[in-house]
């Protein structure tokens, strides 16, 4: 069976999830992923590799865009008006996520 990508289904895995509210405020390659590391205090981290490749379907999704930034040698990226938007739909999906799992180990005496 192939494997669905999340995108295209409007849902975001981590790595786009974190790029995509990093770049609620412009940033480049490197900052991304220290901002990334900084609001999870260091309990995500992700790759150039990894980053670059996201970068690019999240562009192709036109969720984010590239920056018109003449002056900087370095790709400057922000979310677009879409990916703000597919962001607030996959926070509310995650919260339901999480009050899923509540439920059920709370009857376990899990929580």
């Amino acid at each position: 069976m192939p494997r669905n990508d999340s995108l295209e289904m409007g849902e975001l895995t981590d790595t786009s999830y974190y790029i995509l509210l990093s770049l609620v405020e412009a940033k480049h390659g490197y900052l991304i992923m220290k901002t990334i590391e900084a609001m999870t205090s260091n309990q995500f981290s992700i790759g150039p590799a990894s980053m670059y490749t996201t970068i690019k379907k999240l562009l192709s999704a036109k969720l984010i865009k590239l920056c018109d930034e003449e002056n900087d040698k370095k790709k400057t990226y922000v979310a677009t008006d879409k990916g703000i938007e597919l962001l607030k739909k996959e926070v509310q999906r995650r919260k339901e996520m999480i009050k899923h799992a509540e439920e059920i180990l709370n009857r376990k005496g899990g929580l």
